[in-house]
């Protein structure tokens, strides 16, 4: 080798070594809750179509420069649960359906990559669109043997010494899963230091965003989840808000970077109702969160690491069911979720219990578009009208039952009568087995090159950021 082609290796070599030994300082780790493939599709299809044109408007984790599919089974079942499915990508290892971050006996404690972060001095945020408490996240806080003990996971808050929380709220903020009265979890939290902050507009008013917080929405609303962001209103707490809160939060006077897990939970709870234009707005809404997070790795491109996933698919979603064309464009008419619409067919018995048929057709027809704008042949209306008749004329109420849902069986035949003229098929109304996507840019992105199980996930981002997984 000469004199030329070694100095041409050594300039090489010093500029390639720092690359290799480069972790990231920022981590994000969207979860879209029962987001499968087809639900990006879907959403992405949708926004061409409105346009009138074909093919896909791509969301922008889509356009991530490196993508793969995981598998999701759990170590009990082919068809996983949230708390498997969290647990998994949490702590990078199986468990049984049901079962928060612990062995399959509900013995063995297994530990998240949240703390293997914290424990590097990262600052940790959990976050999400439903309650704080729920499985996906409480898989990166909380070591419980039931999923359905939420007092319990609440009340492992304190120990993880994690610096940001936000959610709706507490699903059983006094009771513990015994049926026992027990201290109010949030004089628990605020005993170990956190501060409870109701709202973006409290948040906002916080004049030292460094200390430890836990962030609720308001008193008064739904402690369950935020709105469905198809019925969410100017002023209502949105995961965009959240997320935002988070990176200030975690952010203030920070310099040893933080580790963020942002789960857009609402996705899963609209695909068991398998109410698709819900679902589109769903997955819209956490393309927001996302892009929060790309506009923060613009910001910082050789210290940030953002993967998006997912911890299963629900719904067994299809696009396309039958005819060649697809006609998502006519979801835009839906205006409220299936959730609403049967709240308002709900207040309409209220009101008025012998409302005529076209009473309910006109409620209906002004928040889905089906016969003013959508064409519904007899068939279709007929069973629409018969369930209206047991309801109104006979008064027998009827229900259709999803995993987070009881709503009125005139909106749910209401919401599939609109699924099918828009070219939607769902096979079931819980998890299905399919593949989940896996998205990634940033720092260590490139090892997401192949195909994964769901375990893999947190043990890439732990090898890449050099955490004690």
């Amino acid at each position: 080798m000469n004199r030329k082609s070694i100095l041409s290796f050594i300039v090489t070599v010093l500029f390639v070594l720092p690359l290799f030994g480069q972790t990231p300082k920022y981590i994000f780790y969207l979860i879209g809750d029962g987001m499968g493939l087809n639900h990006v599709n879907l959403a992405e299809v949708y926004q061409s179509d409105i346009q009138s044109k074909v093919g896909v408007t791509p969301l922008i984790f889509s356009q991530f420069p490196y993508v793969t599919f995981a598998t999701t089974f759990s170590q009990s079942n082919g068809v996983t649960d949230s708390a498997a499915g969290g647990s998994a990508l949490a702590v990078g290892k199986k468990t049984k359906n049901g079962v928060l971050s612990m062995d399959s006996t509900g013995t063995v404690p297994y530990k998240s990559i949240a703390y293997a972060a914290k424990e590097k001095g990262l600052k940790v945020g959990i976050t999400t669109s439903v309650s704080i408490d729920h499985a996906t996240p409480a898989a990166f806080y909380a070591n419980q043997s039931s999923r359905s003990k939420y007092y319990e996971i609440a009340n492992d808050i304190p120990r993880s010494n994690f610096d940001f929380f936000a959610g709706s709220g507490f699903l059983s903020p006094t009771t513990t899963f015994d049926k026992k009265e027990a201290p109010a979890i949030e004089g628990i939290l605020a005993n170990a230091g956190y501060t409870i902050v109701k709202g973006k507009n409290e948040f906002d008013k916080q004049k030292d965003k460094s200390k430890k917080m836990i962030l609720t929405n308001v008193n008064g609303t739904d402690v369950d989840a935020l709105k469905f962001a198809i019925d969410q209103e100017p002023g209502d707490l949105t995961l965009e808000d959240i997320t935002k809160s988070a990176i200030q939060a975690l952010t203030t006077s920070n310099n040893n970077g933080f580790f963020l897990m942002v789960e857009g939970g609402k996705i899963d709870w609209s695909s068991h109702a398998n109410d698709a234009a819900t679902t589109i707005k769903e997955v819209l809404d956490f393309n927001k969160t996302v892009q929060l997070a790309y506009d923060f790795y613009k910001q910082h491109p050789n210290e940030t690491l953002i993967v998006v996933t997912a911890d299963h698919e629900t719904g067994g979603l299809g696009i396309g069911n039958g005819s060649s064309t697809l006609r998502t464009k006519n979801l835009s008419n839906q205006k409220v979720s299936q959730a609403l619409l049967s709240k308002k067919i709900g207040q309409l018995r209220t009101d008025n219990p012998n409302a005529s048929w076209n009473d309910v057709k006109n409620l209906i027809s002004e928040n889905t578009g089906l016969w003013t704008k959508i064409k519904v042949n007899a068939p279709e209306e007929e069973l629409i009208k018969q369930a209206y008749t047991k309801s109104f004329v006979n008064h027998q109420n009827e229900t259709s039952k999803s995993l987070y849902a009881s709503d009125d069986k005139i909106a749910a035949l209401a919401i599939k009568t609109l699924n099918a003229l828009s070219s939607i098929a769902w096979s079931s109304s819980n998890h299905s087995a399919a593949y989940v996507p896996v998205y990634a840019i940033g720092v260590g992105a490139d090892t997401f090159n192949q195909m994964l199980d769901n375990t893999d996930i947190p043990k890439k981002i732990a090898e890449i950021a050099n955490l004690n997984l």
